[in-house]
């Protein structure tokens, strides 16, 4: 069985509703489809990197799987705090020496949540609507404690609201009717992400080919000291202001690193004197205590001074 690219959901900011919309949670972890041939089981992750050595807890299949063939769609997930967590599922994925393997099956154990069906008992079912593949997964596989089927909610706001006061990843939207197409992203999925806001000072940038294309930012702790929590090149920017921003920050470069530790990686880093602001929007707090996923809203009038630490 060669691995395909699974299908991908689109952002949204509008929960799509009706008779045939399922919503569905947006577990933060690691998307990973697994191929049974008969024989032999592999993982492979979205990119096509196989994952079949980190994850042997799924090895003996029919222990969940009747499926005498099969390739399954999910994400796997590690919990931290009663949530999943993005940083503990690294922890996981990252294993590259099998030495490190056992030790990291009992300090980040895994559950696998299945959502979807590409290919059962020598027939591919992607043709099918997403509602006859959900019966034909609910047929074949037996719940464990560490193999979940995804659950379908009618109600994409409420859910979508319980999300929120969770603070999870958000929500993806499912049309029943929908058939699977690998490789394809459009708006038969879609997702609605529960992202968090701030306001940072920038303290640093880099530039290619004359251009910034990120920025380095920073919040104040309650003793003055300039903290670096991450780095964004993306965002609701043109090119001309990309083009702005760098003649903006050109003029406030100075010589020494302005936060507190020297971020890593920023060797060619310029550094500014932390005076423009910026809205960021990011996906969460990571336990280093940087942003995961910022991206730049826009930029502001404020202080720099009272762009400050809030307890995380």
């Amino acid at each position: 069985m060669e691995p395909v690219v699974p299908f991908e959901p689109v952002l949204t900011e509008q929960i799509p509703s009706g008779a045939h919309w399922v919503a569905q949670v947006k577990w933060d972890g690691v998307r990973i489809l697994t191929y049974y041939n008969g024989q032999t089981l592999r993982l492979f992750n979205r990119k096509l990197n196989e994952r079949t050595v980190q994850y042997p807890e799924l090895q003996p299949i029919h222990r969940y799987c009747s499926a005498s063939s099969v390739i399954l769609d999910g994400e796997i997930i590690a919990f931290a705090e009663g949530k999943p967590s993005f940083y503990e599922i690294m922890r996981r994925d990252g294993i590259r020496k099998l030495d490190n393997l056992e030790k990291a099956k009992r300090e980040v154990p895994v559950t696998y949540m299945i959502f979807d069906i590409l290919f059962y008992n020598g027939e591919w079912v992607i043709e099918q609507p997403l509602e006859e593949r959900q019966a034909l997964l609910h047929k074949i596989i037996s719940p464990q404690p560490d193999i979940q089927l995804v659950e379908n909610f009618s109600n994409g706001e409420h859910l979508f609201q319980a999300i929120q006061s969770q603070g999870m990843e958000g929500i993806v939207c499912k049309d029943l009717t929908s058939t699977y197409h690998p490789g394809g992203k459009d708006a038969r999925w879609q997702k609605r992400k529960n992202y968090h806001d701030l306001i940072a000072a920038i303290g640093g940038f880099t530039l290619r080919s004359g251009i910034v294309n990120s920025v380095l930012m920073g919040l104040y702790d309650h003793k003055g000291r300039f903290w670096y929590i991450g780095h964004s090149g993306t965002g609701k920017l043109t090119q001309q202001n990309w083009r702005d921003l760098t003649a903006t920050l050109q003029a406030l470069v100075i010589k020494e690193c302005p936060f507190v530790a020297k971020p890593e990686r920023t060797n060619e880093a310029l550094w500014v004197k932390p005076f423009l602001t910026v809205k960021i929007q990011f996906a969460e707090w990571t336990p280093h205590h940087t942003l995961r996923q910022p991206s730049i809203q826009a930029f502001l009038t404020v202080p720099s001074t009272t762009c400050i630490f809030s307890p995380l």
